[in-house]
């Protein structure tokens, strides 16, 4: 059997995995006790549905400083298991968040580059965050 790899669609995911899961803890930091709803991660776009009945455009500001200083700061992506009997892994990036996840990540914050929110209503008290990334990555 041979296998092949199609890199930038494995990196497009890669990357936005770890934008989704970077906004997803600092919603949770912003708002403790908001319900996440629904994600999906696509290799050019990601998005994180939450049970909000507020606009949750109100947090992008703060989300965006928050996530450009994480880019920025080029922090190592750490993964490792929790428990390797049952295969149980997690990322942590030191000083910001550590995480069970199984997924693959980039090795650091600064690979995600830019990151750009959008506000969806998807009604009935669902708000929805989609985060597009620069498809180049991060500038040099």
């Amino acid at each position: 059997v041979a296998v092949q790899i199609d890199w930038d669609r494995r990196y497009g995911l890669m990357r936005h995995h770890f934008a989704a899961e970077m906004v997803l803890q600092l919603v949770y930091r912003l708002e403790p006790g908001i319900e996440k709803v629904g994600a999906h991660i696509a290799p050019a776009k990601a998005r994180i549905d939450f049970a909000r009945a507020g606009n949750i455009a109100d947090l992008f500001e703060r989300l965006s400083a928050e996530t450009d200083a994480l880019v920025a700061a080029a922090k190592p992506i750490v993964t490792a298991f929790s428990d390797e009997a049952t295969q149980r892994r997690y990322w942590e990036v030191e000083g910001f968040s550590r995480m069970g996840c199984g997924g693959t990540h980039p090795r650091t914050t600064r690979e995600i580059g830019p990151l750009h929110l959008k506000r969806r209503n998807q009604g009935k008290g669902v708000e929805r965050i989609e985060i597009t990334l620069d498809p180049a990555g991060p500038s040099a």
